[in-house]
């Protein structure tokens, strides 16, 4: 058999292995459009097509996954993520630090938004007006497949964010649909005048109401109505047309064969629009996202999808599959929750709400899925606590996000926090938050007082909040600079571009200075404890097999109101991980936690014995402590 002849018989196998995933949502989709029996035709010859031109070494690695599946599900997983340009210029700049993010144990790689986006405002790089080319300033398409065979070789696997709800209003399709071309025109939701928007906008809601107010947008060559959620410039992709579908499966088989281990699809949930709904989450968008899973897994296996839905619990988990999705959608899904609920604990003191959520919404186990975990990311933290999920604790959702607003401010009495408002909304009084992660644990304040013991509460802070995501299951993800504790950058507000977008405080230029003042300087600077108390989380989570993302989490009772715990159940054994989320020292008794399958109380992160104090667990202030 010739190499050919095996691809053949390799692709026709993979082939029929999702043939129903894909084409029975293909066909639910799109069987009533008249252009579905062309494009259906027209899918199977693009993913050959794919496979046929994928180079021989994504090929063994398709096998290698195959043979794998769980690869992302293992403790051995660690992710970064960074913007280009702030982290090391461009590309070839990016191959100069690989070394560091080996240094770091990063086995997993965010370039924040890449592909070539619209002059002037760009949503920070996603409205996309090429998806077949790199942003220029950070170099070439060139560029990138040599840095995704640099990371490949060093077994670190790439992400990138590919957008699926609209393009730029300069993208190849859009000024084609401006210029009169029908068929384009159909790719995007156009309207001759506002009687059907205005009966839209009645059940919509406004992402950036500070600046980009309504859903519509007026464009004067084409003159009519262009639906536009995020903004002016982003038009929304029509995906009741199969030609768009067909599309954008092209793009994402063309990026897997570019070197791409996770598409990060982002606003995923606004992709299907329907009369008299918010629009967002809709029962297709989740067909579609399986069909597109399908495609990858017959055309480029190795490659996984993260799919970007900020929502409530009841609205993400389906983008894990639930129903007749059930491990076929995506594979990896942020833990919004988790990220809230950490910083509302740290505010309160409190850990009532954060193991009610977590322990009531979430299921002990997904299948062919996991999250990535995160307490920042280069995105905004909106306050999504429930009224119902407040009143279960006692407590009333508007007050208590209206409490964490001003906390993270730093406007409540006695709060350690240094944010910043964003996307207020003036009509709701809800507003959400931009900071770095060390100055919203306080760090930048404890600096200014230089109170001593204020900054060790300060890094913490920060490290128990990574000791959680590591300890969580899934994939950990380091934002980048939180690792060297970067404090707010308010030099945005000189930049004209910027300074709508409090977002960008937290986006500062990566410190290379304090990278290597961290690794040389005094071993009690926040930077240094900082630094070396991620690696050290890092290396422990990846000698802790518990941690697979694959064993059944369940999130238990603890004795204190400050404690919150979490139990990895596993065939080894028991993984207890308890964390304190106040800054006076406190216990757990040993019964307790003995009691919940710990065995001989070896502690795994520090990798050291337990010792009993009159019977109790002795847990220092902001303590981490994962117990076997």
């Amino acid at each position: 058999m010739t190499l050919t002849d095996h691809n053949q018989t390799l692709f026709k196998l993979r082939l029929e292995r999702s043939r129903h995933d894909l084409f029975d949502m293909f066909e639910a989709l799109y069987d009533r459009h008249p252009a579905y029996a062309q494009t259906r035709a027209s899918l199977e010859a693009v993913m050959l097509e794919a496979w046929e031109a994928r180079p021989d070494d994504l090929k063994w690695l398709d096998m290698k996954r195959d043979l794998e599946p769980d690869w992302f599900q293992r403790p051995d997983m660690v992710g970064y993520v960074f913007y280009i340009d702030q982290f090391a210029g461009d590309l070839n700049g990016v191959l100069g630090q690989l070394d560091y993010l080996e240094e770091m144990g990063v086995t997993y790689v965010h370039l924040m938004p890449c592909l070539k986006p619209r002059p002037g405002d760009s949503d920070g790089g996603y409205s996309v007006m090429d998806y077949r080319q790199i942003n220029p300033k950070y170099g070439t398409m060139d560029d990138f497949e040599r840095v995704a065979g640099a990371l490949r070789a060093r077994g670190i696997s790439l992400c990138i964010d590919l957008v699926l709800n609209h393009t730029a209003r300069e993208h190849a399709w859009a000024e084609a649909a401006r210029q009169g071309d029908s068929e384009k025109q159909a790719y995007f939701h156009l309207f001759e005048d506002r009687v059907l928007p205005d009966q839209y906008e009645q059940t919509l809601t406004e992402v950036f109401p500070e600046h980009a107010p309504g859903n519509y947008t007026f464009d004067e060559a084409l003159q009519k109505w262009v639906w536009t959620t995020f903004n002016t410039h982003q038009w929304d992709l029509n995906w009741a047309n199969p030609q768009v579908f067909l599309e954008i499966a092209e793009v994402m088989l063309y990026l897997a064969n570019k070197g791409v281990d996770v598409l990060r699809l982002d606003a995923v949930a606004f992709m299907w629009k329907r009369m008299g709904t918010r629009c967002q989450s809709e029962p297709e968008v989740h067909m579609i996202l399986q069909a597109l899973r399908a495609v990858c897994r017959i055309a480029c296996p190795a490659v996984i999808h993260l799919e970007e839905a900020i929502v409530s619990p009841q609205e993400m988990l389906p983008y894990l599959g639930r129903g007749i999705h059930d491990g076929k959608e995506g594979n990896l899904a942020y833990h919004n929750s988790l990220m809230v609920q950490f910083w509302s604990a740290l505010a309160t003191r409190d850990t009532a709400l954060m193991t009610n959520v977590l322990r009531t919404h979430f299921p002990t186990v997904l299948r062919n899925a996991t999250y990535a975990t995160y307490i920042r990311c280069h995105d905004d933290i909106g306050w999504a606590i429930t009224d119902e999920d407040a009143t279960a604790v006692g407590a009333t959702g508007h007050g208590h996000r209206a409490f964490l607003k001003d906390f993270y401010t730093g406007d409540f009495p006695g709060s350690f926090a240094r944010g910043t408002l964003f996307g207020v909304n003036e009509e709701t009084g809800d507003s959400r938050i931009s900071g770095s992660f060390a100055s919203l644990a306080g760090l930048e304040t404890a600096l200014e007082s230089g109170d001593k013991v204020a900054v060790q509460r300060g890094v913490d802070r920060i490290l128990l909040g990574h000791a959680l995501i590591a300890a969580f299951g899934g994939i950990p993800l380091i934002y980048m600079g939180d690792e060297i504790a970067m404090l707010n950058d308010a030099s945005y507000l000189e930049d004209p571009g910027k300074t709508h977008d409090s977002r960008w405080i937290h986006r500062p230029a990566m410190d290379w200075a304090r990278v290597e003042a961290a690794k040389t300087g005094g071993a009690e600077s926040p930077e240094a404890l900082v630094f070396q108390g991620i690696r050290a989380i890092m290396r422990r989570r990846k000698a802790t097999p518990e941690l697979h993302a694959g064993h059944p989490t369940h999130i238990i009772d603890t004795p204190e109101k400050g404690l919150f715990a979490l139990v990895h159940d596993t065939p080894a054994g028991t993984l207890l991980c308890l964390f304190n989320f106040t800054e006076n020292w406190t216990s757990v008794p040993g019964e307790w936690a003995l009691s919940h399958g710990v065995r001989d109380l070896h502690e795994a992160l520090s990798d050291r014995p337990v010792a009993l104090k009159e019977g109790n667990i002795a847990l220092a202030p902001y303590a981490r402590v994962w117990l076997r």
